[in-house]
């Protein structure tokens, strides 16, 4: 797994790259969490996420949670269709915004 943030206006975009899983949930974490501490609103790039497991969506929602008691707010783009499964497997798709692409998630911020 591989993650690199940016900063677009006052957008922190955060692209996770391979699998998101309980081996790399520890890092993946750590990153976000230092994300977080400054940052309001936060698009997360999964355009070259290969996998996601339960470990992975317990840091998303945690993600969420922090964001909305601070006032912020959490957008993801990039599911590809086996990910976009898990989303709407566990009901996700309907608890975290997802959109289509950069342009779509940025604008809604």
């Amino acid at each position: 797994m591989q993650i690199s943030t940016r900063t677009t206006s006052d957008i922190h975009i955060v692209a996770i790259t391979g699998s998101l899983d309980s081996t790399t949930s520890p890092e993946a974490q750590k990153s976000l969490d230092s994300v977080l501490a400054s940052a309001k609103k936060v698009v997360l790039d999964f355009s070259r996420l290969d996998y996601i497991s339960s470990a992975g969506l317990r840091i998303l929602l945690g993600a969420a949670k922090q964001l909305r008691a601070s006032g912020g707010t959490l957008g993801l783009f990039g599911l590809n269709q086996s990910v976009r499964e898990v989303f709407e497997i566990s009901g996700f798709s309907s608890i975290l915004s997802v959109y289509q692409s950069e342009a779509e998630a940025l604008g809604a911020m």
